[in-house]
């Protein structure tokens, strides 16, 4: 027995792998996708005692390592209890990230962390220094717990008098698929949480853990250690204060739009129509659950939803999308523009001229990435544009959010989406320095140039 674990533990050492650490990062969740395609292929985990199509065990796989749900299968209906079991499990694996889940089984082993695998979890959890980055892997594990058992308690305590002794298996599994922001449930016939729209319990739990997972780590202890707004690190503010405005507008842009509208908001109570669009304000932040059809949602409602999928949650979170960080900096910059100034500045500070240039380059590959899956699904499927567009944005900012297209998507288009949720899952500019050569340095700086734009 010992030696397995210490063949394990060799490999875990990514110092001898001669990778570069988005590359770590990049076959960790792919290794995680094949492991979880093949449990999912074995006939216990269908409730039919049959081996699932190869394309619908990838998908569900994908979509559970990368925390999108967006399904090709009803998962309460389709998939065995133990399909049910590895499902959640990728999505705990993949909430957490590869790295943590790894580092962990280090320390388990009493493994020294070294220099170059500190490097890789810096990556992972988009960490500025080195300082710390193990104390904080150890943390993130304990606060992920202790926030998932507190959701899945209340839920299952809600649920209790509905569904009896199985209250439990279904407010824990929901509280880890809330958490880090999947969106998978298990009430069957893709209904997700439709049932509990004026549920204010419910709500509030599941729309709580969303947001906590959403947030990212380090802004949770941040919080937790300083109380004080003023005594918080740049990052913190500009995470909470972007995240606050996101959902702020949301509700009432969703409000406006559907509180009229019969097959959504129109038939809900004042309250109901309120806490209705604060729940679909705060998931489409990569999420993935919905108290109303989404298929029933105006189409200016649906483009704004787009909006909101593609920015995501915030950095080293459970969510996806280019990030809040990112539109806040995105918007400084052209404020500081429109507004004749050299820098663009937040919170009194001034914001560094190469995080710029990486927002605006996150932004335009996520943007091209997404027009690209578009095009290509529009060629294959005969459905309205906007729903294309919906879906495809939903698969990369991990998101899960769907109006009832991808089940009946062609085997081409459940591919592309693959790629998609992937991408999105590791970060378009991850998965683009992973494939790239190794960074030269030393290239000749040439003389400065002038070209007329705008």
């Amino acid at each position: 027995m010992q030696d397995i674990a210490n063949q394990f533990a060799d490999a875990l050492d990514i110092a001898n792998w001669r990778l570069t650490p988005y590359q770590v990062l990049v076959l960790g969740f792919a290794l995680l996708i094949a492991v979880g395609t093949a449990l999912l292929m074995l006939p216990a985990s269908s409730r039919s005692g049959q081996p699932p199509p190869f394309i619908d065990a990838l998908f569900t796989a994908t979509s559970a390592v990368c925390v999108t749900g967006l399904i090709v299968v009803d998962t309460g209906t389709y998939w065995s209890l133990f399909g049910q079991l590895v499902i959640i499990a990728l999505i705990q694996a993949g909430g957490l990230g590869i790295m943590t889940l790894t580092t962990l089984a280090a320390l388990i082993m009493g493994k020294k962390i070294r220099l170059r695998e500190r490097l890789v979890m810096q990556e992972a959890l988009n960490m500025v220094t080195l300082s710390g980055v193990v104390r904080l892997t150890q943390s993130i594990i304990k606060a992920t717990i202790l926030l998932e058992a507190i959701g899945g308690t209340i839920l299952a305590l809600r649920w209790l008098p509905e569904h009896g002794m199985r209250a439990l298996y279904l407010g824990y599994w929901h509280a880890v698929s809330s958490f880090c922001n999947a969106g998978f449930d298990l009430f069957g016939e893709y209904r997700s949480l439709t049932g509990y729209v004026e549920d204010i319990t419910v709500n509030l739990t599941v729309s709580f853990l969303i947001i906590f997972g959403g947030l990212g780590f380090g802004v949770i202890f941040d919080v937790w250690n300083n109380r004080r707004f003023e005594n918080l690190c740049l990052h913190s503010k500009a995470v909470i204060i972007s995240t606050g405005i996101l959902v702020i507008c949301g509700m009432t842009v969703i409000y406006a739009m559907e509180a009229d509208n019969p097959a959504t908001l129109g038939g809900l109570s004042w309250s109901g129509k309120l806490l209705a669009s604060y729940f679909q304000s705060v998931t489409p932040r990569t999420a993935g659950y919905n108290t109303v059809d989404m298929s029933q949602l105006e189409d200016a409602t649906l483009f704004f939803i787009i909006i909101l999928m593609f920015i995501g949650a915030s950095p080293a979170s459970t969510g996806g999308g280019i990030k809040t960080t990112t539109a806040a900096i995105l918007v400084m910059a052209i404020w500081a523009l429109v507004t004749g100034r050299e820098d663009a500045n937040l919170f009194l500070r001034r914001i560094p001229k190469h995080l710029v240039y990486k927002a605006f380059s996150i932004a335009f590959i996520s943007a091209a990435l997404v027009i690209f899956v578009t095009m290509m699904l529009s060629l294959s499927e005969r459905l309205p544009f906007i729903r294309i567009l919906f879906e495809v944005t939903s698969a990369f900012g991990t998101v899960g959010l769907s109006t009832g297209i991808t089940p009946g998507l062609s085997v081409s288009s459940k591919y592309w989406l693959i790629v998609t949720m992937f991408a999105g899952r590791v970060g378009p500019v991850t998965l683009a320095l992973a494939i790239a050569l190794r960074k030269r340095r030393g290239d000749i700086q040439y003389p400065e140039g002038q070209i007329v734009i705008g």
